[in-house]
């Protein structure tokens, strides 16, 4: 079974090629991701392909609060609604805390990206062995997931967005949430 790539791995930094046909070895793949994500339900909301180093474009998302795991194949984001905004989080009790975004190719670092909130995409989907064109409107937690999935099919990694707009990183050691240097986690990329 593959093993989700952790940073520096150069692969995260690959732009991934386009799936061009239904065939045995995409089938394979893509079982191969629903696989690794289903074992990460709790801690994911999904996988890009090149994060267990299939260097294709598809990812998985878990959707309708984790119940249904989607693939997206050759996925893409066809036109965005408002700005890009830090997300925010609300609690019963009205209070709100900022969205921190993680990833499983960096465990335990979370931290605060700007995303937009709402997406209309398009994507690819296996009906009878052949590709049909999807669409939908993405809203909340799962626009932010195809976003921060779709970036990975072209290198880009939610840690290249907080050392550009000077966003909130954490690392979870037990139970205790504490502000991380994204510097020094980005210097393992250069040795």
């Amino acid at each position: 079974m593959r093993k989700i790539v952790t940073y520096p791995n150069k692969i995260l930094r690959v732009k991934t090629v386009p799936v061009e046909a239904v065939d045995i070895k995409l089938l394979k793949e893509i079982k191969e991701l629903e696989v690794v994500l289903a074992k990460q339900r709790e801690h994911a909301a999904g996988l890009a392909a090149v994060q267990i180093g299939i260097n294709r474009r598809f990812f998985g998302l878990l959707m309708g609060n984790k119940k249904e795991l989607k693939v997206f194949i050759n996925p893409n984001i066809e036109q965005t609604y408002g700005e890009r905004v830090k997300p925010m989080m609300v609690f019963d009790d009205d209070r709100q805390e900022e969205f921190l975004e993680g990833c499983l190719s960096f465990p335990d670092l979370f931290g605060v990206v700007k995303r937009y909130l709402k997406i209309k995409v398009s994507w690819d989907e296996i009906v009878d062995n052949k590709f049909v064109r999807k669409g939908a409107i993405l809203e909340g937690i799962e626009a932010i997931a195809f976003q921060h999935e779709g970036e990975h099919l072209d290198g880009i990694l939610f840690i290249d967005y907080i050392k550009n707009e000077g966003g909130a990183l954490y690392k979870w050691v037990g139970d205790k949430k504490i502000k991380w240097s994204v510097d020094k986690v980005m210097e393992s990329e250069q040795k």
